[in-house]
């Protein structure tokens, strides 16, 4: 899958930077999050069993450096809304989908990847351009570089060079398959790019191009103001 355990480690005190700038960031937009969001670690643990569906399902606050520690050049803010369950996928039928908000940085580059099962529709919401490169993927699932990228924009469907970059303007989409390469930042600007997708699996479903941690490390030189998706397991057990 291309991903590495990551050595390093984000100082926890950044992350409660990057959440409180990511929440305000999101509030200019008069976007939301849900109660939750905004739960203490203790009272997450407190009301562990209330919570087993978010916290079994990974809803909530996400950020990642990549395991570069250059989280400004290559990083991404993410918090998953909901998400459905990958049994119930398999089956054909219940919750069968998961929604994200995200926030790309100008020119913080989410670096190149695939998934192996999701499908997604990548909006932007709001603020600056949306890049996305973009490539097909072989027989084999590698990056073809010479292959046409056929994608849905909005419903319409178009085909893009390889390596071509892809501008989505405020309110626009693209619908993404697997096997679809894609690496995207904020061109211009911030972004608050929103996220509809089939059942969310970060833990096996991200293949990246080069050798990457998805999850970093955390140095706690501070109390943590809101837990993270990767947090649960140590703070929550």
């Amino acid at each position: 899958m291309n991903i590495q355990e990551s050595s390093h480690e984000m100082k926890r005190s950044r992350i409660n930077e990057i959440l409180q700038n990511a929440d305000d960031f999101m509030r200019s937009f008069g976007f939301r999050l849900p109660p939750f969001a905004y739960f203490s670690p203790q009272e997450m643990k407190q009301r562990g069993a209330e919570l087993a569906g978010v916290i079994n399902a990974g809803m909530g606050w996400d950020i990642t450096d990549y395991g570069e520690e250059r989280f400004d050049e290559m990083g991404l803010f993410l918090f998953t809304l909901r998400n459905g369950s990958l049994e119930e996928m398999k089956n054909g039928g219940g919750m069968c989908y998961a929604e994200k908000i995200m926030i790309s940085r100008q020119n913080q580059l989410s670096p190149m990847h695939r998934h192996i099962v999701k499908t997604e529709d990548i909006i932007n919401r709001g603020g600056a351009k949306l890049a996305i490169k973009m490539y097909e993927s072989d027989a084999d699932g590698a990056l073809n570089k010479n292959a046409n990228v056929p994608v849905v924009c909005d419903g319409v469907p178009r085909t893009l060079p390889a390596g071509d970059t892809l501008i989505l303007e405020p309110g626009e989409s693209v619908t993404l398959r697997p096997g679809n390469w894609h690496a995207f930042w904020g061109e211009g600007g911030d972004v608050l790019i929103g996220e509809v997708s089939t059942v969310n699996d970060d833990m096996t479903d991200n293949i990246f191009h080069e050798p990457i941690g998805r999850f970093s490390n955390v140095e706690e030189d501070a109390d943590p103001r809101h837990l993270l998706v990767s947090d649960y397991k140590g703070w929550l057990s």
